[in-house]
């Protein structure tokens, strides 16, 4: 016998929302999913722009979780906020990472028109420097194209002006217009050690980074939004390899272009990352229970 749906009363978070019923039906057995998607035919807004919560518990939009095991039931209420304009966390992505990706080759190329005194071709060391820090981000677009898969199909489009800040200004014209000038220290011949050494530092990482994603990639379906306990590289040393290993790739850039600009981003990049690392071990703990590792340093060993 099928189940009979049961009534929700709705009613607005923060900003009202003009279309939105005081009741909407869902059946018990149906999906989380079911009811945004419903919620959205109804409000005329994407379900990807509305957040429902019932007595301030988030409600995820999870086609696996059912409004019953929500701990919904006939009568219950819940609140629904428009959360603005969206937009897709892989076009943020994508967009973020364009910045460096054009602004290191413009510098590169086109320094006798940037700087005075630009009269001799580009350093060895000024070359690599915009090789590394190009294949970086050539890497960072391909991965977040064909290897990232998002627990969260969107974020505020407002946002996209303050994330882009960090890699448009900071990787991109900070450390580009410090690093292909005639006067900077990279315009030297360098010492060669330090340049090998960067350059193996550079390939670990950026290799090791890559592993550390496909592993990631892997615990988590085509459209799923479920997490699984990671492991493989790096995963026994600390929380989030990948920022272990970002780290260690941007340290050999750091040793290949010697310019204090990319050592203020390798810094406010550690902190960021200490941060998200920090939130993730607190999250495994939280979901994964006994089958999680403890990390004594979670965080604090990027």
């Amino acid at each position: 016998m099928a189940s009979k749906p049961i009534t929700l009363q709705t009613e607005s978070r923060g900003k009202r929302i003009p279309k939105l019923p005081s009741d909407t039906s869902i059946y018990v057995q149906g999906s989380t999913s079911d009811l945004y998607n419903r919620l959205a035919k109804e409000t005329g807004l994407p379900a990807t722009r509305l957040r429902i919560t019932s007595d301030g518990k988030p409600m995820p939009n999870d086609k696996k979780i059912t409004v019953s095991s929500a701990g919904l039931g006939s009568g219950s209420k819940i609140q629904v906020k428009d959360l603005g304009p969206q937009i897709a966390w892989r076009t943020v992505f994508v967009i973020e990472y364009l910045g460096p990706l054009l602004i290191h080759p413009l510098f590169y190329f086109l320094r006798p028109s940037i700087y005075r005194g630009a009269t001799s071709p580009p350093s060895t060391l000024q070359t690599l420097s915009c090789i590394t820090i190009t294949l970086h981000f050539i890497k960072r677009e391909l991965e977040t194209l064909f290897v990232h898969r998002f627990s969260n199909a969107t974020m505020p489009a407002r946002n996209i002006f303050k994330n882009s800040f960090h890699y448009w200004v900071l990787s991109g014209l900070l450390i580009a217009y410090f690093t292909y000038s005639p006067t900077s220290i990279t315009a030297g011949k360098g010492n060669p050690l330090l340049t090998y050494a960067g350059l193996a530092l550079f390939a670990i990482g950026e290799l090791a980074n890559l592993n550390t994603h496909l592993v990631l990639r892997n615990l988590r379906s085509q459209g799923g939004t479920e997490r699984g306990v990671p492991k493989g590289l790096g995963f026994d040393w600390v929380t989030c390899p990948n920022y272990l290993f970002e780290t260690i790739a941007w340290t050999g850039i750091l040793f290949i272009n010697r310019s204090w600009s990319t050592a203020v981003f390798l810094v406010v990049a550690g902190v960021q990352m200490a941060a998200w690392a920090k939130k993730k071990e607190s999250r495994y703990r939280k979901e994964s229970g006994g089958k999680y590792q403890k990390k004594r340093s979670g965080a604090e060993k990027l």
